[in-house]
């Protein structure tokens, strides 16, 4: 069959089809690029919130733990809601010390920061740093110049029990080795006053606030805490009393707590720290007057006899009553076992 019509010709061939080209215009490329850029923008935005939304939980968790540092102005600083572990403020604000720190901080700037916490009111009070709190407050009104009104500060966030906060108080200086044992001491006498202390002992409370310390430092520091509490304010001068001597007049008086008069008597008055010392010294080395008076064939001949009262047992001899017993006589408060032996004493002397 001819592939041609009856016009005489055939088909014409086409020529092969290209693709039709659609270049993009102008108003497609704006379209394509904003689009393109609104994707970058995007991701971009969501990876900056991400960023950010980590960046405020490491703050937060910084801020939680103490760890950020703000300017506070030294106004709104207060020192009252706990005593300070120093015995003689006055003389350390007015020390060489201090005149040292001043001036290094006049210099440089106040390079270690304080450290605070908010009370019940909401108000700042100190827990670390009395010394370069009181070296800017002194610059202040030395030189008036405002760059010293503002202390830089640790704020401790969240409530802390009162124990806590007299660790903290006593934890930089106590690392320093900066306080004598007389002052550790007092430390864990004042707290021991609190009424939030649930009636522990200064004695117990040693070894809370002092928990990181050596068990023999410890054990100064209780024989101080007795020291103090015995010779109350006829010690004018606690700091200045070496620790072997603090601990060693401490051991006499345990030993024989009537000696407790005679010594108060002859530091009453005293003018220095030396004469305090030489006094104490005396003391220890002076002999006990019950056994330099008595003879030694009256020592053997004393009579000693036993008995117990439920699980306690006592042993009584001349000058001595010994009472063994399960309890624990040192979680005791000092008060109330000073009341129970008052109370036996008075008994005694009624019988």
């Amino acid at each position: 069959m001819s592939g041609k019509n009856k016009f005489g010709f055939g088909p014409i061939a086409a020529d092969p089809v290209s693709p039709r080209r659609r270049d993009v215009g102008p108003m497609g490329a704006a379209v394509r690029e904003a689009a393109s850029s609104m994707t970058e923008s995007t991701e971009s935005l969501v990876e900056q919130r991400r960023q950010n939304a980590q960046d405020a939980k490491a703050f937060r968790a910084a801020q939680s733990e103490g760890r950020v540092l703000v300017a506070l102005p030294l106004d709104e600083i207060r020192i009252d809601a706990l005593p300070r572990d120093r015995m003689d403020l006055s003389a350390v604000a007015a020390s060489d010390e201090m005149e040292e720190l001043k001036a290094s901080i006049r210099e440089r700037g106040q390079k270690e920061p304080i450290e605070v916490f908010r009370d019940a009111a909401g108000n700042y009070q100190l827990k670390k740093g009395w010394r370069r709190l009181t070296a800017l407050q002194q610059l202040r009104v030395e030189s008036g110049d405002d760059r010293f009104g503002h202390a830089i500060a640790r704020v401790a966030e969240g409530a802390a029990s009162r124990i806590d906060l007299y660790i903290d108080m006593v934890e930089e200086n106590v690392i320093r080795e900066d306080l004598s044992f007389a002052e550790m001491a007092q430390v864990a006498i004042t707290a021991a006053r609190e009424d939030t202390m649930d009636g522990q002992s200064a004695e117990a409370l040693v070894g809370r606030l002092y928990a990181s310390l050596h068990k023999m430092k410890r054990s100064y520091i209780r024989s101080f805490v007795f020291l103090l509490e015995e010779l109350g304010e006829a010690l004018r001068f606690p700091k200045a009393v070496a620790r072997n001597l603090g601990v060693e007049v401490a051991r006499k008086l345990q030993a024989q707590p009537d000696l407790s008069p005679r010594l108060r008597q002859s530091l009453t008055g005293v003018a220095s720290a030396e004469d305090q010392a030489e006094i104490l010294r005396r003391f220890v080395e002076s002999p006990a007057p019950d056994v330099a008076r008595e003879k030694p064939e009256a020592r053997q001949k004393s009579v000693k006899y036993e008995f117990h009262v439920g699980a306690t047992k006592i042993t009584a001899r001349k000058g001595e009553c010994r009472i063994l017993s399960e309890t624990d006589f040192s979680s005791v408060d000092r008060r109330r076992l000073q009341r129970a032996i008052e109370a036996f004493e008075a008994v005694l002397r009624e019988g």
